[in-house]
């Protein structure tokens, strides 16, 4: 557990996914904010007993977006406390089962856009799920603002404090190297573009930055990476919507999908994807040379017990040639 701003704390899902802890309202109101990836249920229950006292519930759980990273235990956990989930209405078709994300991109270049191949397609069917109300103000969490920030998720939400200039990110940016799963598990501070694969409108998700570092935040959590404090983040963050590197090629890169209130309206067509090519031409590479040496292995074997059978075979004695020490092992001469 490691505290973001004053009644914020962030809690580490599986080395990768962050959660929070937002104490709102009265005394002892709290929110959380996502819910990791599906089995987090136990540990983010473990952690709240800790933080606040045994038996605890939030007032609410609020989702910044649906994918499975930050909703996978949003029911479980909504069922165990007995209490309400929010999130942007544009999340509604993928949260109640309508719709499904548009696809990753794993043409797009990265290690994280590398293994986004072995995801699977990204819906949930939750119950219980509530629209946030249109404006910037939050139920259950007083003097937070909600802003819209697509891109990464139709509607996907960050989460700014004013008074003290606290930000909840979501998946706008990360405060960790995203595109590096190496330095996700490390837990490397730096802000940085998030969710290559999954950003399927580049110019919105440029956007959406832009309208982040304009808060000029001082502490930062987000949905991946350690949170950060610190005069010098306003200048980071205003750095990467300056120099937003949109990758060179894409899925998305020069056609978004679009997306409405029923889900997802249009796709562009998927790029080639030669990896699994080149991994099948690989692995068959390697079958075959695996084979063979089986074969040869065998043939070896074979040829070894044919000469055994001979008839009058016996070892004959070692020369002095053949044997210069004589306790050195050495091979005998066969005839």
């Amino acid at each position: 557990m490691k505290q973001v701003a004053a009644g914020v704390n962030q809690l580490l899902i599986q080395r990768f996914v962050n959660v929070y802890f937002v104490e709102a309202g009265a005394p002892g109101e709290w929110v959380l904010v996502d819910t990791g990836l599906p089995g987090s249920a136990k540990t983010i229950i473990a952690a709240a007993d800790k933080l606040f006292y045994p038996g605890t519930h939030p007032q609410a759980i609020i989702l910044t977006h649906g994918h499975m990273d930050h909703a996978g235990s949003a029911q479980e956990l909504a069922d165990h406390w007995h209490v309400p989930i929010l999130a942007h209405p544009l999340e509604m078709p993928f949260l109640t089962g309508k719709a499904v994300y548009p696809p990753a991109d794993p043409t797009v270049g990265g290690s994280l856009a590398f293994v986004s191949r072995f995801f699977p397609p990204q819906t949930f069917n939750l119950t219980g799920i509530q629209a946030l109300p249109e404006g910037e103000e939050i139920p259950y969490m007083a003097g937070w603002q909600c802003i819209h920030v697509p891109g990464h998720a139709p509607g996907q939400v960050a989460f700014f404090r004013a008074e003290d200039k606290t930000l909840l990110g979501a998946d706008a940016f990360a405060t960790t190297e995203h595109d590096s799963v190496l330095s996700v598990l490390l837990g490397v501070p730096k802000i940085s573009r998030a969710g290559t694969p999954f950003n399927f409108d580049w110019e919105a998700t440029h956007a959406s930055v832009v309208k982040l570092s304009n808060l000029e935040p001082q502490a930062i959590g987000c949905g991946h990476g350690p949170a950060v404090q610190g005069l010098h983040l306003a200048n980071e963050l205003r750095e990467l919507a300056l120099h937003f590197p949109v990758p060179p090629k894409g899925r998305y890169v020069d056609s978004p999908a679009r997306t409405d209130a029923n889900g997802v309206e249009f796709i562009p067509p998927a790029l080639p994807d030669t990896l699994p090519a080149r991994a099948a031409m690989l692995g068959g590479g390697l079958a075959i040379a695996a084979l063979a040496a089986v074969l040869l292995s065998k043939r070896d074997g074979k040829k070894g017990k044919k000469h055994k059978r001979l008839k009058g075979y016996r070892p004959a004695p070692a020369t002095a040639y053949e044997r210069p020490f004589p306790d050195y092992p050495y091979k005998e001469k066969y005839y």
